[in-house]
């Protein structure tokens, strides 16, 4: 969906003729907008909707025939649909670039298992959780320096990958590792590579990403450690992942909630997101993003 520069540069006196009546359908999309509407209703007139993700399995990638696929997507299609938006398209961004995309209204939801956090909840607005999920280490074989939290990294210095914006940096800093110990990478395989190449220890990550990642190198001499939940602060840090919107699309998100606990209350939930490895212990329960966001 890119214009023609050479049309561009044809049409400029019908373009600046046609600059004030843009500027006002501007200030008035986004006065309503501002007001808490408007969202889902131009996602309805339009017929369809962009939602941005990261290109991590299993949550959000593109497959080998290039279809946007993984447990948020997927989730996403059934709950817009649902809303009466058939068609939802993907931009891939980098995981920490996301919120600034969608600040930026390069798409209108994040679908990418974000974690709900309260510094991300000072940025956009989450659903309620689609998913809880426990964090783990990939480590060589046999863990030969029995690593099993945070905290075992801290106290060995050893090096740590980790995703670029995901929440795993966050946990290792704030449970002692060094800065400079932490190794951030940009996905899923360029941190294994790091892993197999001896630029890091372990990585870290949550199961159900790390299962996933390593079922795409069968024979790899690496393992998953027991997974756990870290505790911050003495509280616990439940890897609670939502949809992230503008804070301004109140209705899309209200929308959203309203449809999301349809499909827990009628046990629907499941089955959407079991194909990618999510099972009954990853089920969100009662967690809601008020509480996650005060966490």
């Amino acid at each position: 969906m890119t214009s023609s520069r050479r049309g561009f540069l044809r049409d400029t006196a019908l373009l600046m003729a046609a600059l004030p009546l843009a500027a006002a359908c501007s200030r008035t999309d986004t006065a309503t907008e501002r007001s808490g509407g408007g969202a889902l209703d131009r996602a309805r007139r339009q017929g369809y909707i962009q939602v941005g993700f990261a290109n991590e399995a299993p949550y959000g990638y593109t497959d080998t025939s290039g279809k946007l696929t993984g447990e948020a997507p997927e989730l996403a299609r059934v709950l817009f649909g649902e809303l009466g938006i058939k068609d939802v398209r993907g931009v891939q961004l980098d995981f920490g670039g996301l919120i600034g995309g969608l600040q930026a209204r390069r798409f209108d939801v994040i679908a990418a298992g974000m974690f709900i956090t309260p510094e991300r909840c000072a940025q956009v607005a989450f659903s309620d959780p689609e998913y809880v999920a426990k964090s783990a280490f990939l480590v060589p074989k046999g863990n030969p320096d029995g690593i099993r939290r945070f905290e075992d990294v801290a106290r060995s210095g050893l090096r740590l990958g980790v995703l670029s914006g995901a929440v795993e940096g966050t946990y290792a800093e704030k449970l002692g590792v060094r800065k400079g110990d932490i190794k951030t990478f940009a996905d899923q395989p360029s941190a294994f590579e790091g892993l197999d190449a001896d630029r890091v220890d372990a990585v870290a990550l949550t199961r159900i990403s790390l299962a996933d990642l390593l079922g795409k190198h069968k024979g790899a001499p690496f393992e998953i450690t027991e997974p756990y939940v870290p505790v911050i602060g003495g509280k616990e840090q439940f890897g609670a992942g939502g949809f992230a919107f503008r804070k301004q699309d109140s209705d899309l998100l209200a929308a959203v909630n309203g449809k999301l606990a349809e499909l827990k209350k009628g046990d629907r939930l499941l089955p959407i997101i079991k194909p990618f490895g999510f099972t009954e212990a990853e089920l969100p329960g009662d967690h809601t993003a008020a509480v996650l966001c005060k966490a």
